[in-house]
């Protein structure tokens, strides 16, 4: 496909060469996201027969109108939008670039409780999931995934794009390479989930295969992708009995990405118990998750202080000033 047909509007000789920019300077996670967005604006423009080679302020606040997603992501769809925009400007065409949408993040994550957890590894070891024929591996891969993304706190992103190049078998280690905002890192994991990991990596056949993907797709030249990983959690959570009960619109509820959140309290309350203080407990965990700074570390600890009134007393009196109060930007 030309790299111009992926666009119709007006725009698609600007949003195409835009687009291929972000690519050459951003992260295929950052580069997807941002083709995400801009797909959905060149959509609008053409749904409103949008012919004017410049951007309006009415253009601009119509489309942020048809966005039907939560404010934090709205934000985020604008962020990119005004990046494209800024980039129009430079090419010398007129636009209104519109400001980022305040938002106040009042997300508090679900927390599997230890019994939780039992019923989701032991289902996750016993479901037999379905289109398997397409996943010959899938049955074996997914309680893997769920220990590793359990027991080292790492994002899907992050473990489906493992391969047997990036464990280090000696010291137990995971060198992470596809992270968010490419920030590389190497995670230690506890010596008996490396030695899961091993005696899976025999099983799959894959050990000393430098190039092989951990976690295999439909073929060995794929990896399992986010979406495959989230559709079997949801049946072992529907399995276990676990949801959220009148759970909101564009409110997350029990998934994936709470293992991570369960990862940071249990590894805060760890460091606690052994004796380090919260001014060495805080740092160390930011750099383990790949935080570029507290603040983001400071989003995961938003657990219910009705739940953990410790733990947020400990990080409030840790974080108090730090932080300045500022409006959501780029």
């Amino acid at each position: 496909m030309n790299r111009h047909e992926e666009f119709h509007s007006i725009f698609k000789k600007e949003l195409a060469d835009f687009l291929d920019l972000r690519k050459t300077a951003k992260s295929k996670g950052t580069s997807d996201h941002d083709g995400h967005y801009l797909r959905l604006f060149d959509s609008y423009l053409c749904s409103v027969d949008h012919t004017a080679h410049a951007v309006t302020q009415d253009a601009v606040t119509g489309w942020i109108s048809s966005l039907a997603f939560s404010d934090i992501t709205i934000a985020g769809a604008v962020n990119t939008l005004r990046c494209f925009l800024r980039y129009l400007q430079s090419c010398g065409i007129n636009v209104y670039i519109p400001p980022v949408p305040k938002y106040h993040d009042d997300y508090v994550p679900y927390l599997f409780s230890d019994e939780e957890l039992n019923r989701i590894f032991k289902n996750a070891d016993s479901f037999t999931f379905s289109r398997s024929k397409r996943f010959p591996c899938i049955k074996a891969e997914i309680p893997m995934l769920l220990r590793l993304l359990f027991g080292c706190g790492m994002r899907l992103g992050e473990a489906v794009c493992l391969k047997v190049a990036d464990i280090d078998f000696k010291t137990g280690s995971l060198i992470l390479k596809h992270t968010k905002k490419d920030r590389q890192r190497l995670v230690p994991m506890h010596p008996d989930l490396a030695g899961i990991l091993s005696m899976y990596c025999l099983s799959m056949g894959i050990a000393g295969k430098a190039d092989a993907w951990v976690f295999p797709g439909e073929s060995p030249e794929t990896h399992l992708t986010k979406m495959n990983v989230w559709h079997r959690f949801d049946t072992i959570l529907r399995k276990s009995g676990i949801s959220l009960p009148g759970k909101k619109k564009h409110e997350r509820g029990p998934c994936l990405h709470c293992l991570r959140h369960l990862f940071v309290l249990k590894s805060f309350r760890q460091l606690e118990r052994n004796g380090h203080g919260v001014d060495d407990a805080v740092p160390y965990l930011s750099f383990y998750l790949g935080h570029k700074s507290l603040r983001e570390t400071e989003k995961y600890m938003k657990f219910s202080s009705e739940m953990f009134p410790e733990e947020m007393e400990c990080f409030a009196d840790f974080t108090k000033g730090i932080f300045p109060e500022v409006d959501y930007e780029e």
